[in-house]
């Protein structure tokens, strides 16, 4: 069997003896296989064992980072897909019996794969099946169950109203419990804030199988899965969730440039337009290396694309001539515009397919790639020659790089750092999303994006600081025994959380003391 470098593995899994998949399945895997079946006998019909036909085709079904589909790489015991709550009772009974961990999957967007993949035996419990979603269009709410996409929301939203939104992310095949338990941030973001924000009621099973709403599971609790990591705490069963307002017509757009049309001083402006552009606007900078078709830099035909990829809640004739006050160096034209619906902007703005149904929203295979992460917060306007630099770096290692900068302001400007877990709030301008595509026989592209993360680090908030859902394990794990120290714990929980670290802490001590729930970013108990 290939055994992979620690370049190409999670740092988790190069801290511990590789344990090779035979050795696996070999520990309990009998015995968990039939205490499951033993207290359930309906879960025989979603358990599946690696002598299954469709163990692998589930298992990777939802791998959305190709890191992670390797052969060496460490597969569950067994797998269950949970049709029932009562199941996943059981799934926990016979997880704590064995003493064999349990993961969580929803939709798979997990970057570092934690969610389906552990370095010690573990059975996965994947919610795909329970993926119902009731709208209630009077009310304005919805009712999510955990193993919905965003797509599908987007979805049933749309059936029963064309003024009501979804506070969803712009990849609608991100999972909604990923997504709203790291805070949740998308397209309105400015205008309403995460969708952690308006959460509000949850459905979850604790340790012992108890089923909690919000008014059983006290407020602590509720704080603490809405933007700290729901795997923490329990297994969300359901979201309600309180859906916003939007107008019929949005307009999405997108224009392009490269570093040799000046883009810099474009890009230098909207590190201050953006944040304070109404809150009907948002703008997102992505910029990406490609071949410069024009030859205008004799030997190199190479160069960095700068998109400003925008949204807004109105029409094209309203929009133009605001970005023309606003942000006149865009010049922004109707031709880079286009009105959709709400729902349609959920497939134009991530994928540019306003013209296809919006039944393709309710698919739930997703663009994959082998990839490693990381993210930053910026709080002053970087310089020109900082931003410079950010292209360099990006000519260095041209192969599947791709930098994000996401407009903050209005109102998450408004919402306290300690509102919810997620503080990353008041005087941010803008996260900093790196990706680089890795690949098996070389560790350049983990060398690259970590150079990178260095090289911003005088331009970024001190002490540094990340996105939960941006999971990056070079800032630390813990230990999977099972205890892990605060100290060694608020390596990384700091840079999540900030202070939000301590209260976390306390609750996962009170609801969750000897820690079932736990990966290698989970929060610990004291």
């Amino acid at each position: 069997m290939k055994i992979a470098t620690c370049m190409q593995l999670p740092l988790f899994l190069c801290l511990f003896p590789f344990i090779s998949l035979a050795s696996q399945l070999n520990t309990n895997h009998q015995e968990i296989l039939n205490c499951l079946v033993t207290n359930s006998t309906s879960l025989s019909e979603v358990t599946y064992a690696p002598t299954n036909s469709s163990y692998t085709s589930i298992l990777e079904f939802s791998i959305i980072n190709l890191r992670f589909a390797k052969p060496e790489t460490p597969k569950p015991l067994v797998i269950v897909t949970p049709r029932e709550e009562s199941q996943i009772q059981t799934v926990i009974h016979c997880c704590q019996k064995h003493e064999i961990q349990m993961r969580i999957r929803g939709a798979g967007h997990d970057f570092e794969g934690l969610s389906f993949v552990s370095h010690v035996p573990f059975v996965l419990l994947d919610m795909i099946n329970l993926r119902h979603i009731d709208v209630d269009p009077v009310a304005a709410t919805a009712t999510i169950q955990s193993g919905a996409t965003a797509g599908e929301v987007y979805y049933a939203v749309a059936q029963k109203s064309k003024t009501l939104g979804f506070m969803g992310p712009t990849f609608a095949t991100v999972g909604v419990t990923g997504f709203i338990g790291s805070g949740g941030y998308g397209n309105l973001r400015r205008k309403y804030g995460l969708a952690a924000d308006n959460v509000i009621d949850a459905r979850i099973m604790d340790a012992n199988g108890n089923i909690l709403d919000r008014e059983s599971m006290g407020e602590d609790l509720f704080w603490a899965i809405r933007g700290g990591g729901p795997s923490s705490f329990g297994v969300i069963l359901s979201w309600k969730l309180k859906l916003v307002s939007v107008p019929e017509t949005v307009t999405t757009f997108t224009v392009k440039r490269t570093i040799e049309q000046n883009v810099t001083e474009i890009v230098h402006r909207w590190q201050t337009i953006a944040p304070n552009l109404p809150r009907d606007a948002e703008i997102r900078v992505n910029a990406y290396p490609t071949k410069d078709v024009s030859n205008s830099r004799p030997g190199d035909d190479t160069t960095v694309v700068i998109e400003f990829v925008g949204t807004y809640l109105g029409t094209i004739d309203k929009l133009v001539p605001m970005m023309q006050e606003r942000f006149p160096e865009l010049n922004l034209v109707k031709e880079d515009c286009s009105e959709v619906s709400y729902t349609q902007s959920a497939l134009d703005f991530p994928l540019n397919l306003p013209k296809r149904p919006p039944e393709v929203l309710l698919e739930r295979s997703a663009f994959k790639l082998p990839m490693k992460i990381k993210s930053g917060h910026v709080t002053s306007p970087m310089s020109k020659e900082g931003l410079q630099g950010m292209w360099d770096m990006v000519l260095k290692f041209p192969y599947g790089t791709y930098i994000v900068l996401t407009s903050f302001g209005g109102r998450m400007d408004e919402i306290s750092e300690s509102a919810i877990p997620y503080p990353h709030r008041p005087g941010v301008l803008y996260m900093v999303f790196l990706r680089v595509r890795t690949s098996e026989d070389t560790t350049a592209p983990f060398t690259w994006i970590r150079s990178f993360y260095s090289y911003l680090a005088p331009y970024v908030v001190s002490p540094r600081t990340a996105f939960a859902s941006s999971v990056d394990l070079d800032l630390g794990v813990n230990n999977q025994s099972g205890v892990t120290s605060y100290t060694q714990a608020s390596k990384w929980g700091k840079v999540y959380f900030k202070n939000n670290f301590d209260r976390l802490v306390h609750i996962k001590s009170k609801v969750d003391p000897n820690n079932f729930f736990r990966h290698e970013q989970s929060i610990p108990p004291l």
